[in-house]
């Protein structure tokens, strides 16, 4: 049964979510999309599609069953629903989902690259970004090649090629945090590779650790 309180709590968060993430510059126009799910039915709040994520409102977010069902609402329904929809059904630890446009990462999944963990904190905190490659005929990325990578339980992000990032948590925040490290860590990226590539160097150090006390444990 839906809890009005409980839709109330969860379009707020998405509200405050949404403008982070649009202020971040991690998304413009109307473009990404972002979900979460109700604690008091099997439903997810989500942007519709047409609507920015800076003009997210309490009127304009819809409610959508996990079996599809959409409740009444003037509003499309987001193109990348049935994904967000699905990755709700495979992981029961996923509570949330921010899949945006974010132009490094984005800019490094075109070219058909996977972003390198380089960094402590995207170890400790990803452990790895796995790319998704466009759908058989060459369209976006659906629930047919997102799906089968979120399967691994460990897979808490992803970065779409030609597309964009998902990112998942337990709660919004969680899940806006990992979008914005994807980002960090793809121009982060950029920028190491591209004083390599001026110094004529091909590699450089990477990090085997995401925390010193793990650092230490390896060490015995």
């Amino acid at each position: 049964m839906l809890d009005p309180s409980d839709i109330e709590a969860k379009k707020d968060a998405l509200i405050a979510t949404a403008r982070r993430c649009f202020d971040l510059k991690l998304q413009t126009n109307a473009g990404g999309n972002l979900s979460v799910r109700l604690s008091s039915a099997d439903a997810i709040v989500i942007k519709p599609s047409g609507v920015g994520f800076a003009e997210c409102t309490r009127d304009n977010l819809q409610i959508v069953h996990l079996d599809g069902t959409i409740e009444p609402s003037p509003f499309k329904p987001s193109k990348d629903l049935d994904f967000h929809l699905d990755l709700y059904r495979i992981r029961g630890d996923i509570k949330a989902i921010v899949h945006c446009h974010s132009p490094w990462a984005t800019g490094y999944a075109s070219a058909g690259r996977e972003i390198p963990c380089l960094t402590v904190q995207t170890i400790e905190k990803i452990g790895r970004m796995p790319l998704i490659p466009l759908s058989e005929n060459g369209g976006p990325q659906t629930e047919i090649e997102i799906s089968p990578v979120f399967k691994d339980r460990s897979v808490r992000a992803a970065v779409l090629a030609n597309h964009g990032t998902i990112g998942v948590g337990k709660t919004l925040m969680e899940a806006q945090y990992l979008a914005e490290i994807i980002e960090e860590t793809a121009h982060i990226a950029f920028v190491r590779d591209t004083l390599l590539a001026a110094s004529g160097e091909r590699s450089a150090d990477m990090p085997s650790y995401g925390t010193a006390a793990e650092a230490a444990a390896a060490r015995g």
